[in-house]
């Protein structure tokens, strides 16, 4: 995946993460070549990220612990951190809103960013920090619905757009963006979770026509043929 055509290089890890937010991840052509560390966790974070998003619980969770304990062999709190942000992001990215638990017991030794961006995961980030996130994070904090909808990074848009949905100021152009931005990915749980939301804000804006069409969407993302009418109780 483009998000994570990077690695676990330290000096980036003051600016930002690349997908979520706080950078840890730099260039893999880079000389020399990195350690064997980087380069398992990386590869490990990028299979749990997407084993997550298409679903799969059993293949996400073991490449997470292989990601973590890749990091755990440098001793470095900041490192972990920012797996267990990406870890974390993912959810808010799928419209699951619970708390970064593995992120608090590093938060002692967190970097002030990743603070920052903690707190932003969970819909509570200080305005004096807002400026510790990344631009596009940043917008959705300011409830800016332009620049998270212009976003190109689909994670990241995802993770925006999330944020906004809990705190109550994502717009139907945001909600419309990230199904299709979810949808565009082949990302089947945010998807799921966007399009009930959808489904669920036409219902209420009577609609039902719409919020139909939505269900059968939702149907097909899950697996299960259309429905179509039976032939022999059609015939006069």
């Amino acid at each position: 995946m483009n998000a994570f055509a990077r690695i676990l290089q330290p000096a980036a890890l003051r600016k930002a993460l690349p997908l979520a937010g706080l950078a840890l991840l730099s260039a893999c052509g880079s000389t020399p070549q990195p350690p064997d560390w980087q380069l398992e966790a990386r590869n490990a974070m990028e299979r749990s990220v997407a084993a997550y998003l298409e679903g799969n619980n059993r293949v996400e969770m073991a490449e997470l612990l292989r990601a973590r304990s890749q990091l755990g062999r440098t001793g470095r709190a900041d490192l972990l951190a920012t797996a267990e942000l990406l870890h974390c992001a993912t959810r808010v990215a799928s419209l699951v809103f619970e708390p970064c638990t593995a992120f608090e017991a590093l938060r002692p030794d967190a970097l002030p960013a990743q603070r920052a961006y903690a707190d932003y995961l969970q819909g509570r980030v200080p305005p004096q920090d807002i400026a510790l996130l990344p631009p596009l994070q940043r917008a959705a904090a300011t409830g800016d619905a332009s620049a998270v909808v212009a976003a190109a990074e689909p994670l990241s848009q995802l993770v925006a757009a999330g944020v906004m949905l809990q705190a109550g100021t994502a717009t139907p152009a945001v909600i419309a963006h990230a199904t299709e931005t979810a949808s565009a990915q082949g990302w089947r749980r945010p998807l799921l979770a966007w399009l009930g939301v959808q489904a669920q804000r036409t219902e209420q804006a009577g609609n039902p026509e719409e919020a139909t069409r939505l269900r059968r969407r939702i149907a097909l993302t899950l697996g299960s043929p259309p429905r179509t009418p039976d032939a022999g109780a059609a015939a006069p």
